[in-house]
């Protein structure tokens, strides 16, 4: 064995063990009933039933939407910070991701109080004479959960590229008469792509997965289709349907990250054009 083969070993090792057997045994458990027998019955029960078609829906529209106004507020943010001094950027990068530093699940619950009926938000609402809002235990909880555990996933790497970018390409498109505006749809942001695809991929794969948001955020009447995995391992002891849902959502990212290459690798070959 090379020199290269014993230093990438015990990376392919931890890979093999903590990520392609994990895989194996969901997908054995996939195609499988309790008995161990070959079966497809889990994957037509979920596709077969309009309950589990409806919270696979949920979750994909919520999803997006999460992501979406994660892109529309994170970019400008992104593009605000990287005009500042250098350590202006550093001090609020810090700042936006010191509460990552936290559980998760504190995260969530900090934001459940926040929208409580007696909460921060509507105390506040009451203080400036406007009506309270009674978005606890709706989709509109969940979705600014999502928002707001995953917005700094969308903003980090969008900066990271505009940090990078070079000055005198946007020099340059100015002298050619490009106003700020076609300068940032022709200049800015086809160079930035690359950011914006990464950040969407590190928001809508959490966002599509994700149980402890809508179970306390949107309650029990609102599951996605995090939570009836998680149900089917914990409480149901369906390994073999849980497993079966799990490889469909696989297959469902695993296209998403397949069409977001298509169109980046097709916005670049349009730029180069």
């Amino acid at each position: 064995m090379d020199k290269k083969g014993i230093v990438s070993f015990p990376y392919m090792l931890w890979s093999v063990i903590f990520v392609l057997v994990p895989l194996g045994l969901i997908f054995f458990f996939s195609v499988t009933d309790s008995n161990g027998n070959f079966t497809f019955d889990n994957f037509a029960r979920f596709v077969s039933d309009e309950i589990y078609i409806s919270v696979l829906v949920r979750s994909l529209v919520l999803s997006l939407i999460s992501t979406v106004l994660c892109l529309f507020i994170g970019y400008p943010a992104a593009y605000i910070i990287s005009k500042m001094s250098p350590r202006a950027q550093s001090n609020i990068m810090l700042l936006l991701v010191l509460p990552m530093w936290m559980n998760f699940l504190l995260r969530t619950y900090a934001m459940l109080a926040i929208l409580e009926p007696n909460g921060p938000l509507n105390s506040f609402l009451s203080l400036i004479h406007l009506p309270k809002l009674d978005i606890l235990y709706t989709q509109g909880a969940i979705v600014l959960g999502m928002v707001y555990n995953y917005l700094p996933f969308m903003i980090m790497p969008i900066h990271s590229v505009i940090t990078k970018l070079d000055k005198q390409v946007l020099e340059a498109a100015r002298d050619l008469g490009a106003n700020p505006w076609k300068s940032f749809l022709k200049v800015v942001f086809p160079l930035t792509l690359p950011g914006v695809m990464s950040g969407i991929t590190m928001v809508f794969l959490p966002a599509i997965t994700t149980f402890a948001i809508s179970k306390l955020l949107g309650g029990d009447m609102l599951q996605l289709v995090g939570d009836v995995i998680e149900q089917q391992f914990k409480t149901d002891h369906n390994w073999n349907f849980g497993s079966a849902i799990s490889i469909i959502i696989i297959v469902i990212i695993l296209l998403f990250m397949k069409a977001l290459t298509a169109y980046e690798k097709e916005n670049e070959t349009g730029g180069l054009m």
